[in-house]
């Protein structure tokens, strides 16, 4: 017989299973039950190999039928048998069966393989079993702290409250990484984890917790950061408060998961000897190395002050109109390094943060979204200014683009031949006021043209003592 150390819990108890089903057999039917028949093997150690595999043939038929007698009844689709079991019965099979085989192995292992050469290869197949086993577990809960999430989370949309709607969803999330990672190392000694794999277990089990704590504490920074950032809607018109929040938002969450990442990467490299050696080594000249650190990471850090910087006096914002590099763009995105302009013709132009603490630069949305629209028109002379005005008013005040604040025409400068014309109107964002400005000019150009054409400006000149007058367009 294998020893019980070199194959664990469950070779143990089916061992056991086999010795007490050849009591209750020699019981019923006498010992004629534990006589070999074939080889070594007897009544017995055959029924304990097909009883395993029944069991396994009538749970898995059980299961099947439930299943669907509850999906054909109409009037409760939602039944909870049928929500649960419809995400776990790949692995619920899985993991039946693998039980089912391994129990069946047991007692022809038990009489064929002791004592002989196919030991080894009995313990080989034992531990394949075992990780086996370990994956089907794993499997399983993975879907059933999946489904918990995914309740937790609709649960949690119902519930009034910010504290409610952070601190459910975590607890699903937090479910689903802890809860598979403990029941794989609280499983493993008792599937019994190979001699030669112990310390590879136990190494592996730390470095998974870690990770775990890691991905938690990072959810917990996400579901804050979404839960905050609900409140401020960043597509509204008036969005400067929503901008406000999100860059910071978000320069502040991806801080926090560098420092959780560089935190669980320190705390993995401590649990290995040979790493704190090196680190004990690398102390005695830290001085030098900080140094060589410096000059090489200078415009990293220099990039990562700057993203501090930004989150706190916000030179730019999330969705910011800017001008950068003679470009008219958005701040699409602001990450610890650089930030994306979204440029007017779906371009793309990428800066360094320091671009926008050391360089001028436009924000045509610093304090606001409203602007103040301008068209200039050169006209002649003779053009009727305040007639004009009575115009450009039904021009303007039929414009819905126009936000009823503001809008003006003045006479902003004159040239030898002609007098430029000013029109100022007020949009309540610069996608608005460019729109306006185009249509505003459109529609007084065409009104010029209309109704005073011989105002349009003109080259005059005399030939031979006669006055001969040019046309010439000249609108901006």
């Amino acid at each position: 017989m294998v020893a019980a150390d070199t194959t664990g819990y469950f070779y143990g108890l089916a061992s056991s299973a086999v010795k007490y089903l050849s009591q209750v057999l020699a019981q019923l039917f006498g010992h004629q039950v534990n006589a070999p028949i074939l080889g070594p093997l007897t009544i017995t150690d055959f029924c304990a190999a097909v009883i395993p595999l029944l069991c396994a043939v009538v749970i898995t038929v059980a299961l099947k039928l439930a299943y669907r007698r509850q999906a054909g009844k109409a009037p409760h689709p939602r039944h909870w048998f049928i929500h649960i079991f419809s995400r776990i019965r790949g692995p619920v099979y899985l993991v039946v069966w693998l039980t089912a085989i391994y129990m069946a192995i047991v007692p022809l292992h038990l009489k064929l393989w002791s004592g002989t050469i196919l030991h080894v290869a009995a313990i080989a197949l034992n531990d394949v079993f075992t990780v086996a086993l370990l994956a089907g577990i794993f499997w399983l809960c993975l879907r059933l702290t999946r489904f918990a999430e995914v309740q937790l989370d609709h649960w949690a949309e119902k519930i009034h409250g910010r504290p409610a709607k952070i601190l459910v969803p975590l607890v699903g999330r937090s479910l689903r990484a802890l809860l598979p990672v403990l029941i794989i190392i609280s499983a493993g000694p008792l599937l019994g984890v190979p001699q030669n794999l112990q310390q590879f277990f136990s190494y592996g089990s730390s470095i998974l917790i870690i990770c775990v704590v890691a991905w938690i504490l990072m959810q917990a920074v996400n579901l804050v950061e979404r839960a905050l950032l609900s409140q401020y809607d960043v597509e509204a018109v008036d969005n400067l408060r929503a901008r406000k929040v999100h860059t910071q938002a978000k320069l502040i969450t991806r801080t926090l998961h560098v420092v959780i990442c560089l935190c669980a990467l320190a705390s993995i490299l401590m649990l290995f000897q040979q790493v704190r050696q090196v680190g004990a080594s690398m102390l005695a000249s830290a001085g030098i190395i900080g140094i060589v650190a410096g000059v090489a990471a200078q415009k990293t850090l220099a990039n990562l002050i700057a993203g501090f910087q930004i989150a706190l006096a916000q030179p730019i914002r999330q969705d910011d109109v800017v001008i950068v590099e003679s470009e008219w763009g958005r701040i699409e995105e602001i990450t610890l390094t650089y930030v994306v302009v979204r440029i007017w013709d779906e371009r793309r132009m990428v800066l360094p943060l320091t671009y926008f603490i050391e360089k001028p630069f436009q924000n045509w949305t610093r304090s606001t979204s409203t602007l103040l629209g301008s068209v200039f028109v050169w006209v002649d002379y003779t053009f009727p200014v305040e007639e004009a005005r009575k115009a450009l008013k039904e021009i303007v005040e039929s414009q819905p683009l126009w936000d009823k604040r503001f809008w003006n025409l003045q006479v902003s400068d004159t040239s030898d031949r002609t007098m430029q014309l000013r029109v100022l109107a007020t949009a309540a964002s610069s996608p608005h006021a460019w729109d306006l400005r185009c249509a505003i000019r459109e529609q007084f150009i065409a009104y010029i043209q209309k109704n005073h054409p011989q105002c349009l400006p003109r080259v005059r000149a005399e030939v031979d003592g006669k006055p001969v007058e040019t046309l010439k367009g000249s609108f901006g």
